[in-house]
């Protein structure tokens, strides 16, 4: 057995008041539990949580252990501009012309940390593509649940799009799509000749075959919270399993990113299928359509509307100088395992 980082503690004057800095940085909430005064406070982050702890001794000097931080949805000069305004200050520049290096801060109390580029601006710099990461299934999964909100509830029985399938049914299948996705991951030893053995089948003849169902009773508005659930489960298991694990699927073995890719785009396209359905627009951001692209179709055509390539890739839309696809497939294989195949 080992152990786990359960918290990274971090000595303070004032635990609320560091804690809400940091709250602010990394946007997660202090416990609830917390209050001004209180010696200590806890701030839940993904991994590990930070947790505050206020001493009588003053820092004396440079941090041995401290932080690096890398933003989400800027570049790392806008979220240095972001943090200053915050409170923190500048202790060292080592930004390079070039575009790559850190900046240095310190906290209201004086703990360094380190800005570091976010993974686009790495992945620009190294030329790489950016990875689907466990974010980007939260994101497509919070972004399609905020649109299916405002459908009209005498809807939901209708046809999804070009599917068989109600738009009601639609939903079920794409949450049992997250849901199976994730649990391939679970096992310690994940399967690489089949599926992790749920029990799948139709709710009636001609549905999906299904492992979750929504109750029925509980209306449109808990069918979303089971699709939210199935998510955030994917998500977590994407964030959390090593790189390295492999596990089935039928379009390829399989790693966590490629799994989170596939959460992507059955929420994004079946999202297509259910607002045709709903009445509805939808309209996904291409970034997150250009990463899904990547990864799954890494033969798509480059460049134009990602969002437009994406629904051509899966069977459901006509592209300019490109003939229909009436059968599609992706390439659930991590793409240094599609290279090595086709070299050997």
């Amino acid at each position: 057995m080992t152990s786990h980082v359960r918290h990274i503690t971090i000595d303070c004057a004032d635990a609320y008041a560091l804690g809400s800095f940091w709250a602010q940085v990394l946007g997660a909430p202090l416990s609830d539990e917390d209050l001004p005064g209180d010696p200590e406070a806890l701030l839940e982050t993904p991994g590990a949580a930070v947790l505050f702890v206020q001493v009588a001794e003053k820092k004396q000097s440079k941090n041995r252990v401290h932080l690096d931080i890398q933003p989400h949805d800027r570049s790392r000069d806008e979220e240095v501009e972001r943090l200053l305004a915050l409170g923190a200050t500048l202790v060292g520049d080592h930004r390079r012309p070039n575009g790559r290096g850190w900046a240095t801060l310190a906290d209201p109390e004086g703990n360094e940390f380190c800005v570091e580029c976010s993974a686009a601006e790495r992945a620009a710099l190294s030329g790489t593509r950016l990875p689907v990461t466990a974010d980007d299934v939260t994101t497509a999964v919070r972004l399609a649940v905020g649109v299916l909100a405002t459908a009209p509830a005498d809807r939901w029985e209708a046809r999804a799009g070009s599917l068989e399938w109600t738009c009601w049914e639609t939903a079920e299948h794409l949450g049992d799509d997250l849901f199976a996705y994730a649990v391939q991951l679970g096992p310690r030893t994940p399967p690489l000749d089949r599926e992790v053995p749920f029990r799948w089948a139709p709710d009636r003849e001609g549905g999906p075959h299904n492992a979750v169902f929504a109750d029925r009773a509980a209306g449109p508005a808990g069918l979303l919270a089971t699709l939210e659930a199935s998510g955030a489960l994917l998500a977590s298991m994407t964030r959390t399993t090593p790189p390295g694990v492999r596990s089935y699927h039928g379009y390829g073995i399989s790693d966590p990113e490629g799994f989170a890719a596939m959460g992507v785009v059955e929420t994004l396209v079946h999202t297509h299928d259910l607002a045709e359905g709903l009445g509805l627009e939808w309209a996904p951001p291409a970034a997150l359509c250009d990463r899904a692209l990547a990864r799954l179709f890494p033969d798509a055509p480059a460049g134009g509307d990602r969002w437009a390539v994406l629904l051509w890739a899966t069977g459901r839309a006509e592209l300019p100088g490109h003939p229909r696809r009436t059968a599609w497939r992706w390439d659930g294989r991590p793409l240094e395992d599609q290279t090595a195949s086709s070299a050997g």
